[in-house]
């Protein structure tokens, strides 16, 4: 069963392999997650399984969510996610799901929200090249032209211009998973994943 689990990135490091390779690595605090629903192909019209992640105060829970978590007898939550399944899960509500799910060598897809960058023009934003420096040029990091002129006489949809640079949802897919912790519930997958330290991540096994 293809179940994902939230988690916290804490951070980057780097491990050693047996050649003596250096190898980036993301750690991450995955889990536990709480089960608060379980869907079913009969009620909802398809299986899915509904973690909670983070325990909170039930002040900083909207009172739909508290109504819904006080209907399974979960605690206030801060953060819930839906995981869709081919089958029924196995699993009862109330039960905890941790990184016992995954196994070394795992492929996993990591989802989270990027670095926050701000406004950003064309160069650091999409990399286009800047204009020449000297002989009088006054197009250094300007954007140019950004379109023709009579016809068609304006600017087609999703012309790449300056705008907000990051602070979006991202996928980093194929993921190795090198180390897992159970005790200390840590997930350390090979390469980089989105956003900063303390971001919400939802990590999830790569079907193939």
């Amino acid at each position: 069963m293809n179940t994902g689990i939230l988690g916290t990135k804490l951070g980057m490091a780097q491990l050693f392999d047996s050649a003596g390779l250096a190898i980036p690595v993301t750690i991450i605090k995955a889990g536990p997650c709480t089960v608060t629903q379980v869907k079913s192909l009969e009620k909802e019209g398809y299986y899915a399984l509904q973690l909670g992640y983070m325990e909170t105060q039930a002040s900083r829970v909207s009172k739909p969510i508290l109504g819904h978590l006080k209907k399974t007898g979960s605690l206030p939550l801060k953060y819930l996610k839906e995981y869709k399944t081919k089958t029924l899960p196995p699993n009862n509500v109330g039960s905890t799901v941790s990184v016992a799910i995954f196994g070394i060598g795992d492929m996993v897809s990591v989802s989270g929200k990027t670095i926050g960058k701000g406004f950003a023009g064309t160069v650091k934003r999409h990399n286009f090249t800047r204009g020449p420096m000297t002989h009088g040029s006054k197009n250094h990091r300007e954007p140019g032209s950004i379109g023709m002129g009579t016809t068609p006489g304006r600017v087609y949809p999703g012309k790449k211009m300056a705008g907000r640079l990051g602070g979006k949802q991202s996928t980093i897919k194929n993921l190795s998973v090198i180390l897992i912790d159970s005790e200390d519930n840590l997930l350390v997958v090979k390469g980089s994943v989105p956003g900063k330290p303390g971001t919400i991540l939802s990590i999830k096994k790569t079907t193939r």
